[in-house]
């Protein structure tokens, strides 16, 4: 396998955890989130299954990087809610680490510019 190639069991992982990270975001909104809805956009798992990098995309995006320190803090009750969905099937419940996934953002504003490219520049 090459450097940067995610395993099989990797990726399965990942699969796992992004589904119970959304479930537990869905349920713990208020708690968790801020009362914004959070999609787990993708999760990266190290090779050892240690440790998770979850990236997460926050609607309304205001403040979405507050939102994302406040999950981050509360990283350790979020381990521990994963580990009650995932305790039979992992040996060990990897630590979380998140981050904002901007790019719902950043494709938004490709297209805010290109439709106001397109009204500047009918003939284009």
């Amino acid at each position: 396998m090459q450097t940067g190639e995610e395993s099989t069991r990797q990726l399965k992982v990942a699969r796992q955890v992004q589904r119970d990270l959304s479930e537990i975001f869905r349920l713990g909104a208020r708690e968790y989130c801020q009362g914004r809805m959070v999609t787990v956009t993708r999760v990266r798992v190290s090779s050892d299954l240690e440790y998770a990098h979850a990236y997460l995309s926050i609607f309304p995006s205001g403040n979405a990087e507050e939102v994302v320190q406040s999950i981050a803090a509360r990283a350790r009750e979020i381990r521990y809610q994963l580990g009650k969905r995932v305790g039979k099937q992992l040996r060990v419940v990897p630590e979380l680490t998140f981050a904002l996934d901007d790019s719902l953002d950043y494709i938004e504003n490709i297209d805010r510019l290109l439709k106001s490219d397109s009204k500047e520049n009918p003939d284009g």
